[in-house]
């Protein structure tokens, strides 16, 4: 697979990490790290540009813009980025090797934002072996979370997919204290993380779970899932799956005549993914689909209209991405979660290590991130690698998400039903 290399960028990282813990994996100290000049700071990351999940690759096109933003704004602390992106296809094996190739070939200082829970599982034993900074991945696998200890070098940044199910739980036996569940899920750790989450929200009330139907990432369709979930009897439709399949799921639940009340998860949730399944079976596919926001969101033009971070995100992409359709909330999360990491770069100083620029990632407190939903705070903790763990319901209104009740923090969340 031909790798995909984005243009240098702007940040800036560090040398030198080394975390001895007993009976751990973790390499020892190094004189010094590569992939760190005077000048400049090498960061890797891979993203699916082609494969079921290829839709996220406008993640990394939108890091990519966001690191060229700051170059030309001098870099961070007076580096710049060069920042190597590669296509893994979602495919784990493919990831490894692209990894293994930017460490001892490109001589990375960091790898970024790797994308996917299979993906990152399949990386994270290399990469803490050779103390390098598995920073901010692309999931929310609570994994990432609980084996922290375990993998001190790796920490997330979006809220984990447990927490996500039971926000839906919890409207469920608020607002469809009667309702017979059909769950699609993706058949891997990502797919069943949600279900764990659905499962906990629901807590005594897990009988209203009346049929579950999986898929792998290789199937053509899930039509036949779809047929299984509606002869359940099912009237509430839960979709924990990756783009492709989510709007396959609206498509064909409308095509059969299948009108649940359709719960979504966020990372299937942006706009243009929505419109798509709008276009190819109707409007009344996507009336009413539930979801979760933690992000501001791009195509609520009425909504963020005179905010300053939507201003600054429309002037970066119409410079650095003039083609690609802004109202995507995948470039804005690209965005955002590079500006996270230039944030703990710029806080690291001139005097950048691995060691101190994990360390930061994992003390952090960013209040000011211009592209967070109002409120949200990123915060984490050397025992708490989750840093977003607010979030809001919202309801798709026609053209965009609506947000409905009020941010909820899901670190105080255990159960949804007492």
């Amino acid at each position: 697979m031909k790798p995909f290399i984005s243009r240098t960028v702007t940040g800036i990282f560090a040398a030198a990490f080394a975390l001895a813990v007993t009976g751990s994996t973790i390499a020892p100290a190094r004189a010094a790290d590569p992939g760190v000049t005077d000048t400049e700071i090498v960061l890797g990351g891979t993203h699916p540009y082609s494969g079921p999940a290829s839709a996220y690759g406008n993640i990394g096109k939108g890091i990519a813009a966001y690191f060229s933003y700051v170059n030309d704004k001098g870099g961070v602390n007076g580096r710049k980025i060069k920042y190597i992106d590669k296509d893994d296809g979602y495919s784990p094996p493919q990831a490894v090797q692209l990894v293994h190739q930017m460490v001892e070939q490109d001589k990375v200082f960091a790898i970024f934002d790797t994308l996917g829970t299979a993906v990152n599982t399949a990386i994270r034993p290399y990469l803490n072996q050779q103390g390098i900074p598995h920073m901010f991945v692309a999931t929310g696998a609570t994994t990432w979370g609980k084996d922290a200890k375990q993998f001190p070098w790796t920490i997330g940044w979006q809220p984990d997919y447990q927490s996500e199910a039971i926000i839906y739980a919890r409207d469920i036996l608020t607002n469809h204290p009667k309702a017979k569940i059909g769950v699609l899920y993706q058949n891997d750790d990502y797919g069943e993380d949600y279900n764990v989450g659905l499962k906990r929200g629901l807590a005594k009330h897990e009988n209203m779970i009346v049929k579950m139907a999986s898929y792998e990432t290789t199937d053509p369709s899930v039509g036949s899932q779809i047929a299984t979930l509606k002869a359940s009897g099912a009237d509430t439709f839960m979709i924990f799956a990756t783009p492709k399949f989510a709007i396959q799921a609206m498509v064909l639940a409308a095509q059969q005549s299948w009108h649940p009340v359709i719960y979504l998860n966020n990372v299937s949730a942006a706009v243009p993914f929505m419109n798509a399944a709008s276009k190819a079976g109707g409007p009344g596919a996507v009336a009413g689909v539930i979801s979760t926001i933690y992000l501001k969101d791009p195509a609520n033009h009425a909504r963020y209209a005179g905010d300053a971070g939507m201003k600054l995100y429309n002037e970066i992409m119409a410079k650095y991405l003039p083609s690609a359709d802004k109202d995507d909330g995948n470039y804005l999360y690209g965005v955002a979660i590079a500006y996270t990491m230039c944030d703990v770069l710029k806080r690291a100083g001139k005097d950048l290590t691995r060691k101190k620029v994990m360390d930061i990632a994992a003390n952090l407190t960013e209040k000011d991130n211009p592209w967070a939903y109002p409120g949200v705070v990123i915060h984490s903790s050397p025992d708490f690698r989750f840093p977003i763990t607010q979030m809001i319901a919202a309801k798709w209104l026609t053209t965009d998400w609506s947000p409905m009740g009020v941010l909820v923090d899901t670190r105080t969340m255990t159960t949804a039903a007492k």
